[in-house]
């Protein structure tokens, strides 16, 4: 049977900061030629923000160009940065870095920290009020091609089919949603935007994108802990000095604090976990007295793409492009994206409008890296482009090569560093390092795995089939169990994979009857497992729409 099809001029998958930003801009450019276009937002959470998770400090630059009354229109940016801090820890102590040696990539003056989930949100109401049709708990889980290799559109997911892989009595089969251009804003690691630049080669000429992840909690703080406004970052403990990573603690209004972690994805060590290296950190003396006396209410993770110019693929294909995280339009000096999505959306929308008017053909939108090569984001990303590369080297030897290409050179470098590798990459076998033993969960600043995704409002239909996929089930036990002592129990956020025994232990090491069992109805689309697997075998796919975490506030 064909499936039921709806056209439109522009389809874009991804209801975020850049898929918002490049539907409410085409719109803005017919509106004002008097003309008339019809663009579609698919967005798989269930509620437009629903997935969105960030620190977030929020440069405006962006925002304020494409909706320049944004503070009258009651945008939710309401906490100016009023205070900047970079710690370096120690297990037991601390310094910070001097104002006038902090590289302006780290000063946050004239920026706001929000909620980024509910910035979307804002920017989905605008987006409707412009005409934008958003259509959120559809998740789109197949590109559409022409005969001549052309995107044509996306389809989304059969809703209502069961783990055995037939139709239930809720059945419903996907529909087709086509367009002459279709943009991909699904963030880092995109299901769909992986297939794309295999399929038509767009990274062949960058570097391996590197990618991060970033696991985030929400608390409300005792009134005389609250510094509104105040934006403080670390790095060192509890990360040894060869593992790149770093914390950040915004405060916002209302007593309320973002904390989070970051540890770059190609870190050595498997016995490391990002998760348990997040509860520590919050244990520092310099950093708990900040959380005693108040409540933890929301926890969530995210990989983020961190490679950066270097890591960009080509942004434009037969029938499309790619946008935002999608692409890897990330400052990872300045851990910003939110800007960058928004700049990049913008400016693929005015490509295709130029090309819509010109009648172009060949559904090619040269004229998007074009523009993006002219534009302040790429002086800015170019500016950035040692960084990610240069912290690689380790912590004392990347702060003083990022120092050097920042404060002396202003990011204008007579050279470029490299990553030469993928992470995944990176990893060595377990036998190569020592476990490293974290301590318990207090329950007080430092919490198990469980009641963190409890905190995340995840949740998935329990019969349908299972979205993290495996190309070859022999691998978890047969080389990650026995070379890596089974990492993925440990790089995940959201307790999905464990090792078991054939009594139900967990375990380490390939025992007779081990088994992985993956708790897929955990899952908080991370994506680190997708990245971080050793041989690749893990293979994330969009679950049906609606699933997942339930941001609220992130």
């Amino acid at each position: 049977m064909a499936r039921e099809s709806m056209t439109f001029d522009l389809v874009v998958v991804g209801g975020g900061p850049a898929g918002l930003a490049a539907a409410i801009r085409l719109k803005q450019l017919a509106q004002t030629a008097g003309q008339e276009v019809s663009v579609c937002v698919l967005e798989k959470a269930a509620e437009v923000g629903g997935h969105i998770l960030s620190g977030a400090v929020m440069d405006p630059r962006a925002i304020t160009e494409l909706i320049p009354d944004w503070k009258s229109l009651g945008a939710p940016l309401n906490t100016p940065v009023t205070e900047d801090q970079f710690l370096f820890l120690t297990e037991s102590g601390s310094w910070a870095t001097p104002q006038w040696l902090l590289p302006d990539c780290f000063k946050n003056h004239g920026n706001y920290v929000v909620s980024l989930s509910d910035v979307v949100k804002w920017l989905g109401a605008q987006a409707e009020a412009l005409g934008v049709e958003i259509y959120p708990g559809f998740a789109a889980a197949e590109v559409l091609y022409d005969d001549h290799g052309r995107v044509v559109g996306v389809a989304t997911g059969n809703l209502g089919v069961g783990k055995d892989g037939q139709p239930t009595d809720q059945f419903q089969e996907g529909m087709e949603l086509r367009a002459p251009i279709t943009f991909f804003a699904e963030g880092a690691r995109g299901h769909l935007g992986r297939q794309l630049i295999a399929r038509f080669g767009l990274d062949t000429d960058a570097d391996p994108q590197s990618y991060g992840i970033g696991l985030k909690e929400l608390w409300q703080v005792a009134p005389e802990q609250s510094r509104p406004g105040r934006v403080v970052h670390t790095a060192g403990w509890p990360l040894s000095s060869n593992t790149y990573g770093g914390s950040f603690l915004y405060h916002l209004q209302n007593n309320l604090v973002a904390v989070g972690f970051v540890v770059g994805l190609n870190y050595k060590n498997p016995w490391l976990s990002p998760f348990e290296e997040f509860q520590r950190y919050k244990t520092h003396p310099a950093i708990r007295p900040v959380f005693e006396g108040g409540k933890r209410i929301g926890y969530g993770a995210r990989a983020i793409a961190a490679g950066g110019l270097n890591s960009l693929p080509r942004l434009i294909f037969p029938g499309g492009a790619l946008i935002g995280c999608e692409a890897g339009f990330l400052n990872a000096s300045r851990i910003k994206g939110s800007h960058a999505a928004i700049k990049s959306g913008m400016l693929a929308a005015e490509a295709y409008f130029e090309a819509q008017a010109q009648d172009a053909g060949d559904g090619l939108l040269k004229s998007y890296p074009e523009a993006f090569r002219k534009s302040w984001l790429h002086d800015e990303l170019y500016k950035a482009r040692n960084f990610k590369p240069a912290m690689g080297k380790g912590l004392w030897m990347g702060s003083v090569l990022v120092g050097i290409d920042q404060k002396l050179f202003g990011g204008k470098a007579p050279f470029t560093l490299h990553t030469r590798k993928p992470d995944h990459a990176y990893t060595e076998p377990a036998s190569q390092h020592t476990p490293i033993a974290y301590p318990k969960p207090d329950g007080q600043v430092s919490f198990d795995r469980l009641s963190s995704v409890f905190l995340s409002g995840t949740n998935h239909e329990e019969n349908q089939p299972a979205h993290l996929t495996l190309k070859d089930a022999a691998v978890p036990v047969a080389v990650n169990l026995a070379d890596y002592a089974g990492p993925e129990a440990r790089y995940c956020p959201a307790g999905v994979y464990e090792y078991l025994d054939s009594a139900g232990n967990p375990v380490s090491q390939a025992t007779e009857g081990a088994a992985l069992r993956i708790n897929a109805q955990n899952c908080v689309h991370c994506k680190t497992c997708d990245i971080k697997d050793p041989r690749q075998n893990i293979v994330w796919v969009t679950p049906e729409g609606g699933g997942g975490p339930t941001y609220a506030g992130m």
